[in-house]
């Protein structure tokens, strides 16, 4: 097993349910299957898959593109070959450097065994399709002709998210020869687990982590937020530095204005025109492409009001809640961290916390009342979203619909307060019905629920704390 391998024990059960028929034959007469995995940066997609591949116990190849030339790919591509544990693998070191990938899988193929299974690996997809507009035609006409006679699981893997998910659409040359499976990050139910820590600090841990591996792998077991964060923010090679910058730097090489942009989201502004103004005056045509460059990505979410009444107040927010939290303190704070000043990034992420928590955790909430079970929402509950005018009066962090972004019926108006020692009380209580009259949709017969860290002393209102969250991924 890849040594310090935690949970995905889903995942690992979805990957040996697609090895079963390339290890029985199938039912067809061609055993040879493909998966498509997908999943953003530094989720552990590799590290699940070469973990499934030793535990699979049979012969594989695990080829990691980097984005070189073709020529320098393709050698590199012929030198990992010759060193798997394939039986016939010596032979592939025997012929030239393949020129082209239609060769090189061709050769490939001449040297995948027959009469047992085996795992072939093409990691960083997207690389190869960039580099070489025809490798998924090379691909499909070898999958076609070879590899599906074969008894192989062919996984391929990319984290450029928009790209992975058109390769299996219409039109495409490997459309509908792969099952898609998409690796998330560790859910805060898996963080609390890794970290051994009670539910509250769990999704403290989630937010700044957001559920990436290698962070929570340095995050020592039973140690708190603070204590984490003081070491991380005096080290440079930490994980917590490192994986924002890696990502920004693997998702926009050349896009400085798409990344510009993405900095003033992470800062806070929410709005076109504020992050237009934050941007240094960004004209609409220049913000809309970079808009829609990072939502394409899967970077950034655009959000609309949840309500019965159309609206087009947009609001933008950071998908991700690791790069989230470092575009807000981490990258700004570089610098400060570079000159042994880590400390006042500390202070800085201390004085702010509080507010920036509070935001940051309202989608968390929304996906894990998402995810719960039947009969603790009212019944109907098929979205949840939140409610704001311009003026942000009111602003209302949960509403419970039928359907989004515009509701025929609405289920429940509910509020979030994510703060120690400080209970949802009687005046939030009345703050939440006022708010519920300003709805378009709600009337006084609309459900309330409180969602609170610290508890709630109001009675007869329904109200979600940590652990009741926290079940929704268990």
């Amino acid at each position: 097993m890849v040594e310090g391998f935690v949970g995905r024990q889903q995942e690992l059960a979805l990957l040996s349910e697609m090895m079963e028929p390339v290890r029985t034959g199938g039912r067809t007469g061609r055993p040879g299957r493909a998966v498509l995995i997908r999943g953003r940066r530094r989720v552990g997609k590799s590290r699940l898959v070469e973990e499934f591949a030793h535990r699979s116990g049979v012969p594989h190849v695990f080829f990691t593109a980097t984005g070189m030339p073709k020529n320098e790919e393709l050698a590199s591509f012929a030198e990992q070959v010759a060193a798997s544990d394939l039986p016939e693998a010596s032979r592939f070191a025997e012929f030239a450097t393949p020129q082209t990938w239609d060769a090189a899988l061709t050769l490939l193929a001449g040297v995948l065994p027959t009469d047992q299974p085996s795992i072939l690996v093409l990691d960083e997809m997207p690389y190869l399709v960039r580099e070489d507009p025809g490798f998924e035609g090379t691909l499909q006409k070898l999958f076609d002709r070879t590899l599906s006679k074969l008894p192989v699981l062919l996984v391929l893997i990319g984290s450029d998210l928009a790209m992975m998910e058109a390769l299996n659409t219409y039109g495409r040359p490997f459309y509908q020869r792969g099952t898609e499976m998409v690796v998330p990050p560790l859910n805060p139910a898996e963080v609390a687990e890794m970290l051994d820590a009670g539910a509250a600090d769990a999704f403290d841990a989630y937010l700044v982590s957001g559920g990436l591996p290698l962070i929570l792998d340095e995050w020592p077991r039973g140690a708190g937020l603070w204590d984490y964060l003081e070491r991380a923010v005096t080290r440079p090679t930490s994980a917590m530095l490192v994986s924002g910058e890696r990502t920004l730097a693997a998702e926009f090489p050349t896009e400085a204005q798409a990344r510009m942009v993405l900095g003033t989201i992470g800062h806070g502004e929410r709005t076109f025109s504020l992050i237009a103004r934050a941007a240094g005056g960004l004209n609409s045509g220049s913000l809309k492409r970079s808009l829609d460059l990072l939502i394409d990505k899967r970077i950034v979410e655009a959000n609309l009001p949840l309500s019965t009444k159309p609206s087009k107040e947009t609001r933008y927010r950071v998908a991700d809640p690791h790069l989230r939290f470092w575009l807000a303190f981490l990258g700004p704070g570089l610098p400060a961290i570079e000159r042994g000043r880590g400390d006042q990034v500390l202070a800085a992420i201390r004085k702010s916390w509080p507010s920036w928590r509070g935001r940051a955790i309202e989608p968390v909430i929304r996906e894990a009342l998402h995810r719960l079970p039947g009969g603790v929402l009212p019944e109907g509950t098929d979205a949840i979203g939140g409610y704001w005018t311009r003026t942000n009066d009111p602003e209302i962090d949960l509403v419970g619909a039928d359907r989004a972004p515009i509701a025929k019926r609405l289920t429940l108006v509910g509020s979030v307060k994510w703060l120690e020692n400080k209970p949802f009380d009687t005046r939030d209580h009345a703050r939440l019905i006022v708010h519920r009259s300003q709805l378009p949709g709600a009337d006084e017969h609309t459900p309330l629920i409180a969602v609170a860290r610290s508890g709630c002393t109001v009675k007869d209102l329904t109200a979600l704390s940590p652990d009741d969250l926290l079940q929704a991924w268990r």
